[in-house]
């Protein structure tokens, strides 16, 4: 039957174009409907993704049994104002760009927190024993628990294991980081034992297959050049055991590590390795020189094993320009670790084996700040990193300079040399006062704080402040890289004692490692309780000064 126009009427209009409309808006509602079953499935799938990649980077899994290389990196005394300095020395001097960082910038995942159990603010010695035994000990304590008892240590437990193991610093080997990871002893000024330890002498037996730094002095008597207390000669002793290296030379004829034969003893210098900005290039190798070394070898030693190495590097003298409060010599100190890194990285990238690099420091040094107020008005907003690139030598090589001196009793002769020698011509400061000069001339006598004198000239000038001449409480930068995508989700959890991501305490860095490698540092602790660790009846105490290289 036909619509009638009455029946038009009554629907508003055209009744075909109604009942059209009537069908679209149906399938309209139809088509939304699904449009929101669709997003929702979506969502529900997203949610559970996401969920389920949350859980695997909180608890992710990383075969502890398989093969891997293990290398901790420590930046003695590194805060992160060093790096500030560092970098914008870096980009002046190499008139680089705002954007081009250094390495160890593009490794950055974290902090870490550096109280020791007897003190908010750490030593150098508890620093490196709770990366090493994973647990707080008090201030000066080498590898020994709170109560003085040993404890395994990260490098002893992986010797247990089967890997091959190695040390490389540029201060002595028997300074504070090396030691904590291959000796036990209550006080770090103990260290003609922790040289004894570290060859062996102990009843874990040899730990350490390769050693590179300074440090010849507690491993020779003081007929031979050394400083030991007693008339063993450490050298001559393990001869037949160790391959050695004293000097430049003997470093050169080791062919990049392609001519090594483990053990390897390298002692480089009688005492520390002298600063980057001092070294004399055809003396000493630098970090990365024996960085390269240390990895050709160690790498070639466990090619056909089922366990890979651990190796310990440290930029040591990082520190010690920290405490002289010597700007000049800490940013090449800087520049010299991250070159060492750059070299990690490369070989991190070009290994098959699974391979773990953790970069950070014991502590910060110095309390340095990159900005000074100079005047009593309001502070330029400014520091000046040419300052640092006119120094060519560090405080403590001048302060050893002004010392050697033959004609002191000369006085014009003596301050003419002091102003146009060391001042104009070492430190490239012209504009010194006569103020200045009579405070150079006054501690001539005092080198040890003589080379405070000569830092603190450079530092106004280039408006660098410092707050101490020790330690502070600063949290420090936490560094890493991996060629192991389990270990690279392991290392981005933020969660306590599962990654390294986020903020965390020293010691979960050596749980880090400990976990990764299935080791098992109680079972060192059991085997080396009976170790000889307590210093001897009469040995004198070293102050902090020759513990950090002062003259």
């Amino acid at each position: 039957m036909g619509i009638t126009n009455e029946t038009q009427a009554l629907l508003g209009g055209d009744s075909l174009s109604c009942l059209n409309k009537k069908k679209s808006n149906t399938k309209r509602n139809l088509s939304y409907l699904l449009n929101i079953i669709t997003v929702s499935i979506i969502a529900y799938l997203c949610f559970f993704a996401t969920h389920n990649h949350h859980n695997d980077n909180e608890t992710p899994k990383v075969d502890p049994h398989k093969k891997k290389n293990i290398i901790m990196m420590v930046t003695d005394g590194m805060g992160p104002a060093s790096l500030s300095a560092a970098r914008s020395f870096r980009q002046f001097r190499d008139k680089l760009a705002i954007n081009d960082v250094l390495t160890l910038d593009q490794y950055l995942i974290g902090s870490s927190r550096t109280r020791s159990s007897s003190s908010l603010v750490t030593d150098s010695a508890a620093g490196a024993t709770a990366f090493s035994c994973a647990l707080k000990s008090y201030n000066s304590a080498i590898g020994v628990s709170p109560d003085k008892s040993p404890c395994g240590t990260i490098l002893e437990a992986l010797k247990l294991q089967g890997y091959y193991t190695g040390l490389v610093v540029t201060t002595r080997i028997t300074d504070a980081t090396p030691a904590a990871f291959s000796a036990h002893v209550d006080y770090r000024f103990q260290e003609d034992l922790i040289a004894e330890h570290q060859l062996g002498e102990y009843p874990f037996g040899r730990a350490v297959d390769l050693i590179l730094g300074g440090g010849r002095c507690h491993f020779l008597p003081t007929s031979k050049g050394g400083c030991r207390a007693d008339d063993r000669n450490l050298i001559k002793e393990s001869s037949d055991t160790w391959q050695y290296v004293g000097n430049r030379q003997q470093f050169d004829q080791l062919k990049g590590g392609k001519n090594v034969s483990l053990p390897l003893l390298g002692l480089l210098a009688n005492t520390d390795i002298p600063y980057a900005i001092d070294r004399d290039e055809k003396e000493y190798p630098s970090l990365a020189e024996q960085v390269k070394v240390a990895l050709t070898a160690l790498s070639d030693a466990t090619k056909d094993s089922d366990q890979g190495f651990f190796l310990l590097i440290e930029g040591s003298r990082i520190d010690h320009a920290g405490h002289h409060n010597d700007p000049a010599a800490q940013v090449r100190e800087v520049l010299d670790y991250d070159e060492a890194f750059e070299e990690v990285i490369k070989f991190i990238d070009s290994t098959d084996v699974e391979t773990v690099a953790i970069s950070t420091s014991d502590h910060e040094t110095g309390g340095l700040v990159v900005s000074r107020q100079v005047t009593p008005e309001y502070p330029d907003y400014i520091w000046y990193p040419e300052v640092l690139l006119n120094s060519t030598h560090s405080g403590d090589y001048l302060a050893h300079k002004i010392a050697d001196y033959k004609n002191k009793d000369d006085t014009a002769k003596f301050t003419k040399f002091i102003r146009h020698e060391i001042l104009e011509t070492d430190l490239g400061v012209t504009d010194y006062t006569v103020k200045e000069v009579q405070a150079i001339l006054d501690k001539v006598n005092d080198p040890a704080n003589l080379l405070y004198v000569l830092n603190d000239i450079v530092s106004f000038r280039a408006q660098i402040g410092w707050t101490t001449h020790g330690h502070s409480a600063v949290d420090v930068n936490i560094y890493a890289h991996t060629n192991s995508p389990a270990i690279r989700d392991k290392l981005a959890s933020a969660k306590a004692y599962h990654g390294l991501s986020g903020n965390h305490e020293n010691i979960e860095i050596g749980a880090f490692m400990e976990e990764i490698t299935g080791s098992n540092l109680s079972r060192v602790t059991e085997l080396i309780k009976k170790t000889t660790h307590s210093p001897s009846l009469g040995k004198k105490e070293f102050s902090v000064d020759e513990f950090h290289g002062n003259v």
